[in-house]
């Protein structure tokens, strides 16, 4: 998470609005790349997995949010959420004196 204010010091070149601008920018698409990763990989396997036992259960999108694929998804995108939080909290700086 430190290589996200490295990075972004070495783009804003001494604006704190740029450095804080591309902390933030940086950090949302870093997460958003994680989450697009994760989810396919996560959906896959649970499709894999559907497929090889033969549970339709698990594809049926009619249960709504008790479905597993839209519960590990809202579980993966909280928890990408949070480390999204977390490096932006990390890496701003704010203007003091």
């Amino acid at each position: 998470m430190q290589r996200i204010g490295i990075a972004a010091s070495h783009i804003a070149k001494g604006s704190l609005f740029s450095y804080n601008f591309f902390v933030v920018l940086i950090s949302f698409l870093f997460s958003l790349l994680i989450l697009i990763v994760s989810g396919s990989v996560i959906t896959l396997g649970l499709i894999a997995i559907a497929y090889v036992t033969q549970i339709r259960s698990i594809m049926d999108l009619s249960q709504g949010t008790l479905s597993p694929i839209p519960v590990c998804l809202m579980f993966l995108s909280m928890i990408t959420g949070v480390f999204c939080f977390y490096a932006i909290a990390v890496n701003i700086k704010i203007k003091r004196g």
